[in-house]
């Protein structure tokens, strides 16, 4: 596709890594940043940046133009989007975030059955310090190069160079104090051991010739079967047909390979090069002061928790108060966490919520910039946002098929501009509604088909949860999922590309917002439901539309009449939803800063409170409004308001005729707790 320099703003070669490299020589001494618009010589021009002889102002950027907007049907008409790619591959650099660290000694355990395991660890026994642990018998080696232990494992948890395992004997033979000198073997009347050195308890009629043969050194005890033994290692490498870790993404330092020898062979090549010292970004943020995993000893929101594949999100609980801890060596950063979090208490962090809003923008305002276009109504962009590593190559995949196939397959439409993010569930209803709002007439989520089926379930719920938002406004849907089954079948990416270029592009919601995306999750939200509110083809009635169960946003439902205004439910919500009144029983509410946790529903002793998940326009849910009140309870003494009515006559009816209230006992109860002292002193002179 010839490329208009003057429309694009800039130089356009056609050989740059090949004829043309002297004009990127001589770049490298100009006083800017450097963009290169390919990324299939990215090595080429790397080095040749690192053989230069002025140091650069920054580091060298690269953008695909070629398979993402040129190798495609519609590449006459890309250069909008090709604007938009370079505008953002111009971006600054987000700041950066801190670092988990890892250190590995090299010390391996190797699980699995004898000759699998043995094999392995004679393989690696010159670069790792190996350890063997048996779970099923196999001949012992010759020599004692390396510790052997048998048993199954019965816990085994931690990450890269702090790995802690547990396991049961299962055998009266210890094979690490056994010297294999083979005495229990020439003893045995019913042939139950061999060169493996275990018992076939299925064969020992319970002779204990052999404990007597090796009695001066003590490997054999028939009570030992069920002692557990532990150890802490660096790396694991889990031979066995069904792995100890049963979670879809494995700890780092942890391979899992199976019995196929291809797999165990590039596992063991990727343990040797796991000694040393290691980091990775820390991937999240957490505040725990508006998180509302727990109140008073009860579980609200365990979204986290549930979605969390490595298993590195825990609950904790002290004083009754409930937060979640998070384990930063076990985190992958797949983000699902932050999206699933209806506070913003976990908070996505590489990079942040802001900084990807400001991507999103600049890629809005240049296309539509482009196209000058910016009213409603207007034909607008589509966003496909892609996981880093396997979006990339799937989208650089459809783009050389569609080059080479053009009858067959279909490349991205001109008005699909993709953005990478380190993974697909890192992005939720937030930074969607954001999209909207700068522009954009559609979010399209592409799914590699490598994604955790948790982190599937979870973006399918969200943007569920955002087309009935937008339906309730009265705009069509706009989020969709695309599902990809791998990064080599590219047929079905190729259809849908295929249904949107004969659809055509999807109208703005409403103009361009200007203000930037908060690191606030909830405050984000608010901000892009405000300005879509404005534009919307129908007005939100007064109660509200209803949204899903897992919607973050809605109101509450109080029961009046079984409702004591005992102010339970204030002290439980985390977000300062509910509210009391210092001067008179009143139940106060702003629908704003609810999140759904439930905490006030499942604190509440008289079951009073339903959550009702609905949206509500921005001013309707910023009022305070009373959910309940009542008059005070008067002492029948001195008459000072204590308690409510409601709640006293609640009391009053429950225990008023037990035996142990009659009479004066009774009247006590309607009195305030000074007078009630008071009176019961008169009673005993």
């Amino acid at each position: 596709m010839p490329l208009d320099a003057k429309d694009l703003g800039v130089p356009v070669h056609t050989a740059l890594c090949r004829q043309e490299v002297g004009q990127f020589l001589n770049a490298l001494n100009e006083p800017e940043a450097i963009v290169v618009a390919c990324t299939q010589e990215r090595s080429l021009f790397s080095e040749l940046a690192s053989q230069a002889e002025k140091p650069l102002i920054a580091p060298l950027k690269f953008v695909n133009i070629r398979e993402l907007a040129g190798w495609t049907q519609e590449g006459a008409q890309s250069t909008p989007k090709i604007q938009a790619l370079l505008a953002l591959a111009d971006l600054s650099e987000p700041d950066p975030v801190p670092v988990v660290d890892y250190k590995s000694e090299g010390r391996v355990l190797i699980i699995g059955s004898g000759a699998s395991a043995f094999y392995w660890a004679n393989q690696l026994g010159s670069s790792l310090e190996v350890s063997v642990l048996c779970t099923q018998p196999g001949p012992l080696p010759t020599s004692r190069d390396f510790p052997v232990f048998t048993g199954q494992v019965t816990k085994l948890e931690g990450f890269l160079g702090r790995f802690q395992v547990s396991w049961d004997l299962k055998n009266p033979i210890d094979p690490e104090m056994c010297t294999r000198c083979g005495a229990c073997v020439a003893v045995c009347p019913e042939n139950a051991i061999d060169t493996s050195f275990q018992i076939d308890l299925n064969k020992c009629k319970s002779h204990r010739d052999c404990v007597s043969a090796c009695a001066g050194i003590g490997a054999i005890n028939f009570e030992r079967t069920d002692q557990a033994r532990e150890g802490e290692f660096d790396l694991i490498l889990d031979l066995q047909e069904t792995p100890s870790v049963q979670i879809s993404q494995k700890p780092q330092g942890y391979f899992a390979p199976g019995l196929d020898s291809f797999a165990q062979s590039l596992a063991a090549s990727q343990l040797i090069g796991m000694v040393g010292e290691f980091e990775k970004p820390k991937y999240f943020a957490y505040n725990d002061k508006i998180c509302a995993h727990g109140r008073n000893g009860k579980v609200g929101c365990s979204a986290c928790i549930d979605v969390c594949s490595t298993k590195a999100i825990q609950s904790s609980f002290k004083d009754g108060q409930g937060k979640v801890e998070v384990n930063p060596n076990l985190c992958m950063g797949c983000g699902a966490c932050a999206t699933v979090c209806p506070s913003g208490a976990m908070r996505y962090n590489y990079p942040s919520v802001a900084y990807q809003g400001k991507q999103i923008k600049t890629l809005a305002q240049t296309y539509l910039g482009a196209l000058k276009s910016s009213k409603p109504g207007d034909a607008a962009p589509s966003l496909l946002i892609h996981s880093q590593k396997a979006g990339t190559a799937l989208l650089d995949q459809l783009g050389r098929a569609a080059r080479l196939h053009t009858k067959e397959i279909s490349g991205l439409p001109a008005f699909v501009i993709p953005l990478a993010v380190e993974h697909i569930a890192s992005t939720g209803i937030d930074l969607w509604f954001g999209s909207l709002a700068y522009g954009f007439g559609e979010v399209l989520l592409l799914l590699s088909g490598d994604e955790d089926p948790g982190y599937r379930g979870a973006l399918a719920e969200q943007a569920e949860l955002a087309n009935s938002i937008l339906l309730a406004m009265g705009f069509s849907k706009r989020i969709r999922c695309i599902e990809a089954k791998s990064t080599e079948d590219i047929a079905s990416v190729s259809k849908v590309m295929t249904e949107l270029r004969q659809r055509k592009a999807q109208k703005l919601l409403a103009p361009p917002a200007s203000f930037a995306l908060s690191m606030q999750k909830r405050e984000t939200l608010e901000s892009s439901l405000e300005h879509l509110l404005q534009f919307a083809p129908q007005a939100l009635p007064a109660e509200g539309v209803p949204l899903p169960a897992h919607s973050p946003l809605g109101g509450l439902l109080v029961n009046q009449d079984a409702c004591t205004l005992c102010m339970s439910c204030v002290g439980a919500c985390p977000e300062g939803a509910l509210l009391d009144n210092p001067d008179e029983p009143q139940l106060s509410f702003i629908e704003k800063q609810c999140v759904q946790c439930g905490l006030c529903e499942q604190t509440c002793p008289e079951n009073a409170i339903q959550l009702s998940p609905r949206l509500r326009s921005i001013e309707d849910r910023k009022q305070k409004v009373t959910l309940n009140k009542t008059e005070p309870f008067h002492c029948i003494s001195c008459g000072k308001a204590f308690g409510t009515l409601k709640m006293v006559e609640l009391m009053l009816g429950r225990i008023g005729t037990h035996h142990a209230f009659s009479g004066e006992a009774l009247s006590r109860l309607k009195m305030c707790s000074d007078c009630r002292v008071v009176d019961m002193m008169k009673k005993e002179l």
